[in-house]
Parts: structure tokens; C-alpha cells; sequence
């Protein structure tokens, strides 16, 4: 059973407990929460928590094939082995962490990148059009091919990762050092959303997501036909 609630730790403890008295003990309940941690999702369910796990799809959900599959502290491996079961058999790419942590795994990265894109906004180093271009136009296109491993890999050459960590390590740790450290401000939140107006113009929002999912379409369509992990 996938749980698609409001992100509120509030609500999801009452709808877990409706949904535990409800469900069959051997039926999983899946929460669909963004960064909630599965085990703090679980305590609503007080008669059966070891069937409690968090199962993330990613957005826009109808495309995308990334669920995020995260176990609680009480969560039993055959709830885990269901619900990935489930995902697959939707044509869905299950992954599952071995940890909780908040923010779970895509989402963690996506923070990550932000923080230094709004550092760098702020700081008058680009526009927001500039990073969106520094992003889709540059290692955004790799990545929807490979992940960032897997293309650093290949970047080194017949050495490979190791290469790379040895060429590039060191300059790439001195860049980790002057990564920026940014609070949402009120100024800097106008910024972002000014710089957004102006980079989209007068373009219809719903058509474009139409546009860019029509793009990640096709995209995955041709990735199916290839051997790409």
C-alpha cells in the first residue's frame, strides 16, 4: 500500500495508524515521504511497524523510474524484498539504501548541488540562467546517461577512477573547501525566483514540464536499447 500524504510528521503517524489497523499484518505500507525517516514514519503503526518502509518515487513520477527504498529500524527484510518486487514489476528502478539518513539518497545530491548553485547566485558569480545552462547544457546530459561515478571512471582514461582521484583529488578537495554555505534569506529567495522569471520569460510552465517529460521519454526509450547498467 503506498501512502502519498502531505510532508508532515503529524499527519503521517495518523495516517499510518489507519492504515495498520485497516491493512492485512502481511500487507506493506509504503510512504512515499521525501526526507521523513522511516522509522520515526513507523512509529504510527504500532501493531505492525517491521512492515513500515519509505518507497520514494521521484518527480515527475509518470517518467521517472527512480524509487527510493528505505528501510526503518524495525523494518523486516521481507517488507524491503516486497516493495522492490512491487517497483520492478511496475517497470520502476528500485534502489535501496542501506542507512537512513533525512533527505534519503537523490535527494541528498540534489541539496548538495543547490547549496553551491545558490552560494553562487548570491555571490554575483552567475545568473540563475547560467547555472540551469552550466547544468543542462554540460555534465547534466552525462549524467542522464551514467551516474557521476561512472562517468568519472570514464573520464580517466584507461586508468580510470584511480587516475582521476590521483590527478584531480587534490585541487577537487581545495574546491570542497571553498564551496559556499547559504541561508535561504528573503533577499536571496526574491533573487532565485526573479532569476527564474527572467531565464523562462512568458513560457507556459505545464507545457513546458510537457516538453521536458516528453524528453525524458524518449530519452529512457533509447536507454532501454542499450546495455547501460
Amino acid at each position: 500500500m503506498q501512502e502519498n500524504g502531505p510532508e508532515r510528521e503529524d499527519l503521517k503517524h495518523t495516517l499510518f495508524g489507519e492504515l495498520d489497523e485497516a491493512a492485512a499484518p502481511g500487507v506493506v505500507l509504503a510512504s512515499s515521504s521525501s526526507g521523513l525517516l522511516p522509522t520515526t514514519i513507523a512509529r504510527g503503526a504500532a501493531r505492525h511497524p517491521e512492515r513500515v518502509l519509505v518507497g520514494h518515487p521521484f518527480h515527475p513520477t509518470q517518467v521517472i523510474p527512480l524509487v527510493e527504498v528505505v528501510p526503518g529500524e524495525r523494518t523486516a527484510e521481507a517488507a524491503v524484498d516486497t516493495a522492490t518486487a512491487f517497483y520492478t514489476a511496475l517497470g520502476k528502478r528500485p534502489v535501496r539504501l542501506r542507512a537512513e539518513v533525512p533527505g534519503h539518497l537523490a535527494n541528498r545530491l540534489q541539496a548538495a548541488l543547490w547549496q553551491e548553485a545558490y552560494s553562487l547566485v548570491e555571490r554575483g558569480v552567475a545568473t540563475v540562467a547560467d547555472v540551469d545552462a552550466a547544468i543542462s547544457h554540460g555534465p547534466g546530459l552525462r549524467w542522464a546517461v551514467l551516474g557521476p561515478f561512472a562517468n568519472q571512471h570514464l573520464s580517466g582514461g584507461p586508468g580510470g577512477l584511480a587516475h582521476i582521484l590521483e590527478h584531480l583529488g587534490p585541487p577537487t578537495e581545495r574546491w570542497w573547501r571553498d564551496l559556499g554555505q547559504v541561508t535561504l534569506t528573503p533577499e536571496l529567495a526574491t533573487t532565485l525566483v526573479d532569476g527564474v522569471h527572467a531565464e523562462l520569460g512568458d513560457l507556459d510552465g505545464p507545457a513546458l514540464a510537457a516538453r521536458r517529460d516528453a524528453v525524458l521519454a524518449a530519452l529512457l526509450e533509447v536507454k532501454s536499447r542499450t546495455e547501460l547498467p
